[in-house]
């Protein structure tokens, strides 16, 4: 019998798949679900009565089931022998897009999971899976490992979760002391002295990657964070076949959420970034306007880190401040004399910007914090947005 912690997409899928597992949660009496599955108060957890446990990503380690948890995996660690050649993608931003990138370009050969939306439990057994990998399963994987470890930039994000900086960073620099000989790292190069048995390369920026692998940027239909994205994956296509196909590459679209232009029917512009769920996703936005005057939606949970190091970066910029991080960002904003407007609620910011804007300014969405203290993703934060600018 497997206990797992935490009912969600990823437990959900591996009760499927082991059968024989129970379901501890945040309840307060037992029950069965409409699969025959029982769940069970998480005060109820004996580790003694399970030979393995497997915790859902999102419980932190301080949570009293994990502490007292005994044979205690990640869902990576139980598909560890089975899972075929893999590439894992971690860091703080461009996950998600360098994950889809890479799947792209290797094509019908692999399949993309794990934070990227499918659990692994449900991934197809194709030659390669190429693998989201947040610093919550990180943080709990001891037996898998990467055939391929691709790490972005790494900014503070999660310390809440992870009880620091310095814990969230280990948890993304776990996977170079388990690579073996012949087996790849691409790392920022501030970490490129990380000891490991495998070839480790650090770059700067993409700059970094076009001369190490050859990549001609300019060919790269793709600009800002996304043109180190589209770098990285290129320098996996090179490492796995000595190609570099940027036809292919360019023809990979965006998902939404993600710097996505809407023009409203006055004709103006704004942003929709919602999936900017840290400080340094906001400031690779900016950069792209930094001639305009903006009005910036910032808020939401964030997540224990504190939002002043952007502040620092904020010119000709008007703040609509929204959800949990609302008082903290009034509270800065006063302090470095920026204007901002306690607008509580996205819907709310919306309206006090549209008698503002004009075909000459920009208004963003680029919240710097998670979504869930007000919306159920960041997907349904975005899908809001755009909803109201265009009504």
């Amino acid at each position: 019998m497997i206990a797992l912690l935490g009912y969600g997409k990823t437990t959900s899928a591996l009760a499927k798949k082991i059968q024989d597992a129970h379901f501890f949660e945040e309840i307060e009496k037992s029950y069965k679900d409409s699969e025959g599955f029982l769940h069970l108060p998480f005060v109820e957890y004996d580790p003694a009565r399970y030979i393995q446990t497997i915790v859902s990503p999102g419980i932190p380690p301080s949570h009293p089931a994990v502490r007292k948890a005994s044979n205690l995996i990640s869902e990576y660690d139980y598909f560890a022998s089975a899972m075929p050649f893999s590439i894992w993608i971690s860091g703080t931003n461009g996950k998600t897009t360098t994950t889809q990138m890479i799947a792209h370009l290797l094509g019908d050969k692999a399949a993309a999971g794990g934070n990227i939306g499918t659990p692994l439990a449900n991934l197809p057994q194709k030659p390669i899976w190429v693998l989201e990998t947040s610093s919550f399963t990180l943080h709990y994987t001891n037996i898998a490992k990467p055939n391929i470890y691709v790490l972005l930039p790494i900014t503070p994000d999660h310390l809440s979760w992870h009880g620091g900086f310095e814990a969230y960073e280990a948890a993304k620099l776990k996977p170079l002391s388990w690579l073996r000989e012949g087996e790849v790292a691409i790392v920022p190069k501030k970490y490129a002295n990380t000891p490991s048995k495998g070839r480790i390369i650090g770059y700067e920026g993409a700059e970094d990657l076009g001369k190490i692998f050859g990549i001609e940027l300019v060919k790269i239909g793709f600009q800002g964070a996304f043109l180190l994205d589209a770098a990285l994956a290129l320098t996996v296509q090179k490492i796995l076949y000595n190609r570099l196909d940027y036809e292919a590459i360019n023809a990979f679209t965006i998902e939404p959420h993600k710097q996505e232009k809407i023009i409203d029917k006055a004709g103006r512009v704004w942003i929709n970034d919602s999936k900017a769920t840290n400080i340094d996703a906001t400031l690779q936005l900016l950069k792209n306007y930094k001639n305009s005057k903006i009005y910036l939606i910032l808020g939401g949970d964030n997540k224990g880190v504190s939002l002043e190091p952007l502040f620092a970066h904020l010119n000709n910029i008007e703040i609509f401040a929204i959800g949990k991080a609302m008082p903290h960002i009034c509270e800065l904003a006063q302090k470095y004399r920026i204007p901002c407007h306690a607008s509580q609620t996205l819907q709310n910011a919306i309206n006090l910007i549209k008698q503002k804007h004009t075909k000459d300014t920009i208004a963003i969405l680029s919240p710097a914090c998670a979504s869930l203290d007000q919306f159920a993703s960041y997907k349904e934060r975005g899908e809001v947005f755009k909803q109201e600018v265009l009504s």
